[in-house]
């Protein structure tokens, strides 16, 4: 029972069932188009900008490069792309567009949002952190040009309000206003007004934003918004530029500010420093009546002018990273601190750049949340491990400064040691000339500065160049894809059958027709297969029957008469004894039983039909319309039958026999007779046997309608008075291991002449016969109807 693929079969097995495909198929179509007919559209906006490096004139972080303290950071494509699509950014955003109040048209399937011009307007009279952080909706019905209908559910009533008039909400007074133009469109419309919390409103266009870099290394940046109303999506884009390149210029005049403050104080301290080293000066030539005073030795002096400009440096370093430690120490808030101050040590000006960064995203953070908020915390941790970084640099700095200026010092006293024998007023006074050039070239530098910051930040440029501002690419929606949709609608309309038929195929453990049980029973003979009749149809068939069932009984009468004579021809016998049975009761033996007799007999041979199923006996119900006549009765009766025969040694064969007219065909019919109580035991008598054999001698066909083979015993026992079995399967009824129970009894001998029928075929599964038509007037269906 080796079972082969044949591709042909399983694509015939598909293709016979085409209107369903077909069908499935225009469904989904159908649902493809409503689905496109009432989902909402989809357009996209797109932009493009490049991301401006920062220059010496952008901010106040370059004003001391020459001292090459504070190295300003490139920031990478990457981080500004972060910095773009951030919460903060999205919530400047909604809140300079209004894009949490919306104004909803509702309909019966889908519903139509307004954005440039509304019908109507909603202003409300409450702070904004009020608003911000509301989440309010309300209903909206046209009543008349002066008034409209309030609710704040969808199914309570209306109330009629004037237009203009002050409404109170949860969230505060509210004003409607008509746009007289365009409510008329809506009149028969019901408005909602919902107003989201802007977080909310910004995480959504968050998760829709799109931004991407267009190469590796590459600052032009993609900008692309989803949404259903194409000109919100360039608003978008647009606006989150303009909040970007802002922020950016604020951070900038941020740092500027604090730097030139810092200069400022720095300017008054020396200021001060400076109008005494010039009193010192004035007072000493007063005092001691010098007006000029002549050089010193030139090597002396020389070497103690080169020792005092590197001593002058060291103070200088000194006073300022004295001054930072001194700021970064009593600084109790998170502030920036100034940059590019002139310190010699880049570790303490990366610190404070990114200490700088820190603060500043920590104030842009605290816009929209408060100081419990974890990236808050997680942002306070880092400022102050940057803190206690820069305090512990800064003393570093400090105590190498100050061993550095006390060294510069001892060597400047070993230089006045050799020039004591110059005049002692000149002495003092080169000492006091000198102090006062040293603090009044910091006073001009830090001057010259001052103005540098002013003038960085009259001119600092934005933080990026925009190439393309938002635009529209295409005048379409990207989604619902049409083509997309109607290519998935016509591949799911064609998967959806396919798969109820596989999974049919795959769990289907029935027999449906001939070619199905040829399969199954290699080897042994198949009769034929019995059409399956409707209701009106008749199950017995007349003399000269040309109707579907009656061909295929003379299929399977001609298979049985080759079956007879070949035995006939081997020596066996007449071999005329024929066992009709199947698995269980209910697949159609004593149907097949009954028409076989009439077929057989229409060949104007005489057939005997025995009732031998006594258990469950239906044979006499075939024969009790008013189509049959009843020619010659059983001498003791009509209801004396094979049990009555087998009881009673005193009937004979012609005692049980009826000879029955049935539509012009004459058969000899023996019933099975009343129900014995030990049917078992009943045929195993030797009178079963002698009605067998007599009745196999006197006519050309025995036809015994017996029990079915799996539920009882009874034809095993009278197995051996057969010549032939056959074995009627019923198409969607019998299962395929019942097949393998009659052949595996015939392997052990205990039944002979095995030969299968299969009945009740649909006509769409009839074998190689039924592919051409039995009947020879019979109409068939439309290739139009199911």
């Amino acid at each position: 029972m080796g079972e082969n693929i044949d591709l042909k079969e399983l694509l015939l097995s598909y293709v016979k069932h085409w209107k369903w495909f077909a069908l499935s198929m225009f469904v989904c179509l159908v649902l493809g188009y409503l689905y496109l007919r009432y989902t909402t559209p989809e357009y996209i906006a797109e932009a493009k900008i490049q991301i401006e490096e920062d220059k010496d004139s952008s901010s106040g972080l370059d004003l001391f490069s020459e001292l090459d303290v504070f190295s300003g950071a490139k920031n990478k494509v990457e981080d500004e792309i972060e910095i773009i699509n951030s919460r903060s950014n999205l919530i400047d955003v909604v809140r300079a567009l209004g894009l949490n109040t919306t104004i909803t048209a509702l309909g019966d399937i889908r519903d139509t949002e307004f954005y440039a011009n509304p019908p109507i307007n909603v202003n409300f009279i409450a702070p904004d952190s009020t608003l911000n952080k509301a989440d309010f909706a309300f209903y909206f019905t046209y009543n008349s040009e002066t008034d409209f209908g309030y609710s704040e559910y969808e199914e309570d009533p209306p109330t009629i309000v004037p237009f203009g008039r002050n409404i109170d909400t949860p969230i505060g007074d509210m004003v409607v206003t008509p746009n007289s133009r365009v409510l008329r469109k809506y009149e028969e419309a019901k408005l909602e007004v919902s107003v989201t919390p802007v977080g909310l409103m910004a995480q959504s266009y968050n998760d829709r934003l799109n931004i991407t870099v267009a190469d590796e290394f590459s600052n032009i940046v993609y900008i692309s918004l989803e949404d259903p109303i194409k000109e919100k999506a360039t608003d978008v884009i647009d606006e989150l530029i303009k909040v970007y390149n802002l922020n950016a210029i604020a951070d900038k005049k941020n740092i500027a500010d604090k730097t030139a403050d810092f200069i400022d104080a720095r300017i008054a301290d020396i200021s001060s420093s400076l109008n005494v080293v010039d009193q010192s000066a004035e007072e000493f030539k007063t005092g001691r009546g010098v007006t000029d005073i002549a050089s010193e030795a030139n090597i002396n002096l020389n070497i103690g002018a080169a020792n005092r400009q590197d001593l002058a440096n060291a103070n200088t370093q000194l006073q300022i990273a004295a001054s930072m430690k001194e700021m970064v120490d009593q600084q109790e808030s998170y502030e920036v601190l100034p940059s590019n101050l002139g310190l010699s040590d880049p570790g303490i000006a990366g610190n404070a750049e990114r200490y700088n960064q820190l603060v500043l995203e920590r104030n842009r953070l605290l816009k929209s949340s408060n100081e419990k908020n974890p990236v808050i915390v997680n942002l306070d941790q880092q400022l102050n491990g940057l803190k206690r970084t820069m305090q512990s640099s800064l003393n570093s700095t400090v105590n190498n400064l100050g061993m550095q200026v006390n060294t510069l010092s001892n060597q400047q006293a070993i230089i006045r040691s050799k020039i004591y024998s110059a005049p002692k007023n000149e002495r003092a006074l080169r000492d006091i000339t000198r102090r006062q050039e040293t603090t009044e070239s910091l006073y001009l530098y830090l001057l010259q500065k001052r103005e540098e910051a002013q003038i960085a930040v009259a001119s600092t440029a934005q933080k990026c160049k925009i190439i393309d501002s938002a635009y529209n690419p295409t005048p379409y929606p990207i989604s619902p894809n049409r083509p997309v949709i109607y290519l998935a609608s016509l591949i799911f309309g064609f998967l959806m059958p396919f798969s109820v038929i596989y999974v049919h195929s795959l769990i289907d453990n029935k027999i449906h027709n001939l070619h199905g049980l040829e399969k199954l029973v290699d080897g042994v003979p198949i009769l034929g297969e019995i059409p399956r009749l409707s209701k009106k149809e008749e199950k017995i068939i007349v003399k000269d029957d040309r109707s579907v069932l009656a061909e295929a009984l003379r299929i399977v009468r001609t298979n049985l008469d080759y079956l007879i004579k070949t035995r006939q021809s081997s020596g066996f016998g007449k071999n005329n004894v024929v066992y009709i049975t199947s698995s269980v009761s209910g697949e159609g033996k004593t149907f097949v039983s009954s028409n076989m007799a009439m077929i057989l007999a229409s060949t104007n041979k005489k057939v005997l039909l025995i009732g031998a199923d006594i258990r469950n006996p239906k044979i006499y119900s075939f024969f009790t319309g008013g189509y049959s006549d009843n020619l010659a009765s059983p001498k003791r009766g009509k209801d004396a039958g094979l049990t009555e025969y087998i009881l009673n040694k005193d009937l004979t064969m012609k005692d049980v026999t009826n000879t029955m007219l049935v539509y012009e065909n004459e058969i000899d019919v023996v019933y099975s007779g009343r129900i014995p109580p030990n049917p078992a035991e009943l045929l195993l008598s030797k009178r079963m046997k002698t009605l067998i054999q007599e009745a196999s001698e006197k006519y050309d066909y025995v036809l015994v309608d017996t029990a079915p083979l799996m539920v009882v015993t009874d034809t095993l026992l009278i197995s051996n008075y057969a010549d032939h079995l056959i074995y009627v399967t019923r198409a969607e009824t019998t299962e395929v291991k019942a097949v393998e129970y009659p052949i595996k009894l015939q392997e052990e001998g205990k039944i002979k002449g095995l030969c299968f029928a299969v009945n009740d075929v649909k006509a769409s599964e009839l074998g190689y016969g039924g592919k051409y038509g039995y009947g020879y007037g019979k109409s068939t269906k439309k290739w139009w109807k199911l």
